[in-house]
């Protein structure tokens, strides 16, 4: 006979355990399905936490590099990084986080069921591996997430052509690393090594760095990763990549049409990732798919009937969905308060804050400034920039700026775009400006505390309106 429930939820995510434990919280009988040793899914085992771990410790490597300028003395001899200590350290935080997640499973009463589940029609859920046995629910979430995706023609053998999940593990720091694709994966891999010692190029399809973020943004990261020692190579497609057993050879088409041979001991694919339907059973019972994600309307209801969808693994009415694990999490908590009765709106994407953790940050929310231009917004922009706030110059910390869009006809937010120092901290202010419909001379008269990075946001708005007083 099979286990029955109120609620299961097929993975362990941030879309799926947040899910599961307000679900629990609300009263319903719940059990999840994960087939990792681990909970926390793709953020806490292979993406967010070791990835910003590494980034840490590249930020700890960077300020000891410039002991001197601190007035620290150092023993003879330069900074070295040792890559079985930071695995040490990295893999001990993403242990504990996981282990916090089974004692909050135990705490509400979530059952995990260990295993790969297929959707068997009837509110029926195979387990068809692991803990083997059927399971019976009132309703399904399906929170099954992404898995890095790779390119035609590229072969990823894990070893000489990897992905992020390959990259937060190399054992050794690599002489040289190509990455393809400048998106958020891109980019922080692209400090991280970097900063450990190797020589980086990044190729991007794109004509610009981070393209979804603000034009200004990307120019912006451009100059810091070339002043790095980074190189840039936009508007440049990899036509072939070959493993060796000494590296990999790329071969790669420039804007003008030539071709650029490049040479690397590692070549990391960050091309973005697809969503985790096989094996599910998704198509044979019906759900309505796009692409290989599962389409959901705006409170994440499928095509069949109590069957809901969160996180990476869809789209929502066909449009694009940001795959991030914040917002895998909101989308939880509204399933499962619908699930429970209450009474809930839809999310607004436009509120969702994009956070990027290379170096020098980057913190948005909100239209760019073509987006707003292109919905016919009639735009103005202020912008401030943090090299001559007190705090930064005591930090050291000078790139960036903070740059405000907003309507002109009534003064509204549109978008705050931040790259520089705390800037996936600081946007947590904008976006609470952008959630109540802030206008520009309120956070014009908003108070920021002196000497703080914070400035730089009052400081942006007082330029939107022309009367910035530090620049």
């Amino acid at each position: 006979m099979a286990a029955s429930y109120d609620v299961i939820v097929i993975g362990a995510g941030t879309g799926g355990y947040v899910a599961a434990i307000r679900a629990a919280q609300l009263g319903k009988k719940v059990a999840v399905v994960e087939k990792q040793k681990s909970l926390g899914g793709t953020c806490l085992i292979w993406g967010c936490i070791p990835t910003k771990a590494l980034l840490e410790h590249a930020h700890a490597l960077k300020v000891i590099q410039a002991a001197a300028e601190w007035g620290v003395t150092m023993p003879a001899g330069a900074p070295a990084i040792d890559m079985g200590r930071v695995h040490a350290r990295k893999d001990k935080v993403v242990t504990g986080l996981t282990k916090g997640i089974e004692f909050l499973f135990r705490k509400n009463n979530v059952d995990w069921i260990k295993g790969t589940a297929r959707l068997a029609g009837g509110g029926r859920v195979e387990v068809v591996d692991g803990d083997r046995q059927a399971l019976q629910a009132a309703d399904i979430v399906v929170a099954t997430g992404s898995a890095p995706r790779s390119v035609p023609g590229i072969e990823i053998d894990r070893r000489r052509i990897i992905t992020s999940d390959e990259a937060i593990h190399l054992p050794d720091v690599p002489r040289s690393l190509v990455i393809l694709g400048s998106g958020a994966v891109g980019v922080e891999f692209a400090s991280i090594y970097r900063r450990f010692g190797s020589k980086v190029t990044i190729v991007e399809l794109l004509p610009r760095l981070v393209p979804l973020e603000d034009e200004a943004i990307s120019a912006e990261l451009d100059k810091s990763f070339r002043k790095q020692g980074i190189k840039v190579l936009t508007g440049t497609r990899v036509t072939k990549a070959l493993a060796e057993s000494d590296g990999v050879r790329i071969d790669a088409e420039t804007p003008d049409g030539t071709t650029q041979s490049l040479t690397a001991d590692i070549l990391l694919v960050a091309t973005g990732r697809a969503p985790v339907t096989s094996g599910l059973g998704a198509e044979e019972l019906g759900i309505r798919m796009e692409k290989g994600y599962i389409r959901v309307d705006s409170l994440y209801r499928t095509s069949v009937p109590n069957i809901a969808a969160i996180g990476d693994v869809i789209t929502v009415d066909g449009a694009a969905h940001p795959q991030l694990a914040h917002v895998s999490s909101a989308e939880g908590i509204l399933v499962a308060e619908r699930l429970a009765g209450r009474e809930v709106r839809p999310l607004n994407y436009d509120h969702v804050p994009s956070c990027t953790y290379c170096d020098p940050e980057i913190g948005s929310v909100g239209l760019t400034e073509a987006d707003a231009r292109a919905r016919g917004y009639d735009v103005r922009v202020g912008s401030f920039p943090f090299g001559v706030l007190g705090r930064a110059k005591m930090a050291g910390e000078t790139e960036g700026f903070v740059k405000i869009v907003a309507d002109t006809r009534y003064d509204e937010m549109l978008g705050v775009h931040i790259i520089g120092p705390r800037s996936t901290e600081l946007v947590a202010e904008a976006v609470l400006a952008l959630r109540l419909e802030c206008t520009v001379e309120e956070l014009v008269s908003t108070i920021h505390a002196h000497p703080t990075f914070s400035e730089a946001i009052g400081e942006a708005a007082h330029a939107a309106h022309g009367a910035a007083i530090h620049v």
